[in-house]
C-alpha cells in the first residue's frame, strides 16, 4: 500500500492537542482500516521526514444512529467502523502540518 493511501487525515480535536502540545508528542491520524503499526510509522517517517518512537492504533466502533421512519416506525443504522493512529515522534521532532507553518 502507498504511504499516502495509508494515512487518511489527520485528527485535530482537543484530546489531540494536548497530547501534541505536551511532553508525550503525540500526533493522531485517520488511518486506513487494513493496516498495522509497522505500515503507519513507516509512512509518518516518509511523509513527514521525522522519526518515529512508538505508534498505538485504536478500532473506533461506529455509532447507532436513527436514519428516520420507514412505515410509521424509527429505522436505525450504523456509521462505518474506523482506525484512529497516536504515533509518538522522537526529541526535537515535529510535523509542520499542525504548527500552522
Amino acid at each position: 500500500m502507498d504511504f499516502e493511501n495509508v494515512i487518511l487525515k489527520p485528527l485535530l480535536t482537543e484530546k489531540s492537542n494536548l497530547l501534541r502540545e505536551m511532553k508525550e508528542r503525540q500526533y493522531a491520524f485517520r488511518v486506513d482500516s487494513r493496516v498495522n503499526k509497522v505500515q503507519v510509522r513507516r509512512a509518518i517517517e516518509n511523509l513527514f521526514q521525522v522519526k518515529t518512537l512508538a505508534c498505538k492504533i485504536v478500532n473506533v466502533s461506529g455509532k447507532k444512529k436513527s436514519v428516520g421512519m420507514r412505515g410509521g416506525r424509527r429505522t436505525s443504522g450504523l456509521r462505518s467502523s474506523w482506525k484512529k493512529a497516536y504515533v509518538t515522534l522522537a526529541e526535537n521532532n515535529k510535523i509542520d502540518y499542525f504548527e500552522g507553518v
